[in-house]
């Protein structure tokens, strides 16, 4: 086990590095300076600021310095939030999503079990049938579609919710509803189909015959033999949920990472770019390989060895 994550840190590692080349290299070949303001600046002015964030050194030179100072620890300084130290700003607003996405997380995957379950057990029939429904919904229908619906009919015609913000526990249903609906239906197909397969193996009619309530057959092995595709998709799931939803965030004013990372696109701030994209893969790697070792702990049967998965 500790050769294989040591081996999956070593390319998340390689893999960081060439989106963090790939990355600079994109933002320098957009023409144009990003110190460039509606304000109009004395050319003194511009050289002055050019010379603090190193953009009048060649960019080779800026890469190298970048590197060092990611190394250290140091993501930079904004170029547009008054001087602010970018580690900052994503600490202050990454807890806005991160709280936002832990909800999002538990919603989904309790949800789609439920209902996967329900429709696996009642296969062809009506709750089954209204399942899929709801799931193709689900997946059909986009979260910036959703977010400004469920706003319009339960925050301002019946005045429900807050439109924006979340300063209660009321205050996270619409936003985990518009973020967890397409997460929702997946996860409830993946634990149908998984299960239907798994209720009709030769084991459950083994303990069919036993005389093993319906119940327990369900929870004790069928579920557990259907849970490995959801641990899969759960990787995903945990890095594009819990750093937050752009569109979602930016619908509902939530000062969150998505929020930042918009205006950081819009403002041509380098820094705070780079710092941003940097953290979501550093997440995404996270829980690629958390969603690894999962997969190995939820199936006994599987086996690492050798820096391989096997059973």
């Amino acid at each position: 086990m500790i050769r294989y994550v040591l081996k999956k840190f070593m390319f998340m590692l390689m893999s960081l590095f060439f989106l963090i080349t790939a990355t600079f290299v994109l933002m320098n070949a957009v023409p144009g300076s990003p110190l460039q303001s509606e304000k109009a600046t004395s050319e003194q002015i511009q050289k002055n600021l050019e010379a603090y964030y190193g953009l009048d050194k060649p960019l080779i030179v800026q890469y190298g310095v970048y590197l060092k100072n990611l190394v250290q620890g140091d993501l930079g300084i904004s170029m547009k939030k008054k001087f602010q130290a970018v580690d900052k700003i994503i600490g202050d607003s990454f807890k806005y999503s991160l709280k936002l996405g832990l909800v999002s997380i538990v919603t989904s995957v309790v949800v789609g079990c439920i209902l996967g379950i329900i429709s696996a057990m009642y296969h062809r029939k009506f709750l089954d049938n209204f399942s899929m429904i709801l799931a193709v919904i689900g997946l059909s229908i986009p979260s910036l579609v959703i977010a400004p619906v469920l706003q319009y009919l339960l925050a301002v015609k019946i005045e429900a919710f807050e439109v924006a913000g979340l300063n209660r526990p009321m205050d996270y249903v619409l936003p985990t509803i518009a973020l967890s609906a397409a997460s929702i239906a997946f996860i409830a197909r993946l634990i149908r189909s998984t299960m239907i397969e798994v209720l009709n193996s030769d084991f459950i009619k083994t303990a069919k015959s036993k005389g093993l309530a319906g119940h327990l057959i369900v929870w004790r092995h069928a579920l557990r033999n259907s849970m490995l595709p959801v641990v899969t998709f759960l990787g995903f799931l945990m890095a594009n949920v819990i750093t937050g939803s752009v569109v979602i965030e930016k619908i509902f004013a939530i000062p969150g990472l998505g929020k930042f990372f918009v205006e950081s696109v819009s403002n041509r701030d380098y820094p705070l770019i780079m710092g941003i994209t940097i953290f979501y893969a550093v997440i995404l790697m996270i829980s690629r390989l958390l969603a690894d070792i999962a997969y190995v702990l939820v199936d006994p049967r599987i086996r690492i060895s050798g820096g391989k998965a096997g059973k």
